[in-house]
């Protein structure tokens, strides 16, 4: 019975320490796509400040994604799932790009090797 608590509990710990992770990565995606947005928006006549201010968020997401530990191939091959999938959405509901077909099966590919990355062994 101690055992079973035991694995339960490490099993919460583990979604936990998980969640926090997704959290990390989106808002480092937030941090990067919003940053590169405001650099864009601001150069196309929006003004300096935009384009400063996209700079320092830029440099944020440098700080939020590294703020993960483990292994850098493996972290940084999640993040690109994220940032792949925040650009896209935000380029569609923030830019009203059309985002073709190819756009999304593309994103699936990326998404297919960062899963591929993610289940790989570690050795």
């Amino acid at each position: 019975m101690n055992t079973t608590v035991h694995l339960e509990s490490q099993t919460h710990v583990l979604s936990a320490k998980r969640l926090i992770e997704v959290g990390v990565m989106l808002v480092a995606a937030l941090c990067e796509v919003g940053g590169d947005a405001m650099i864009r928006v601001g150069l196309r006549g929006r003004g300096w400040i935009l384009v400063a201010i996209g700079v320092l968020t830029l440099a944020a997401y440098g700080v939020v994604v590294n703020l993960l530990p483990g292994d850098f191939s493996k972290l940084f091959a999640m993040y690109v799932a994220f940032f792949a999938v925040v650009s896209v959405m935000f380029g569609r509901l923030v830019f009203r790009d059309a985002v073709p077909l190819t756009t999304w099966v593309g994103l699936g590919v990326i998404l297919a090797g960062s899963a591929i990355v993610q289940l790989g062994s570690t050795r």
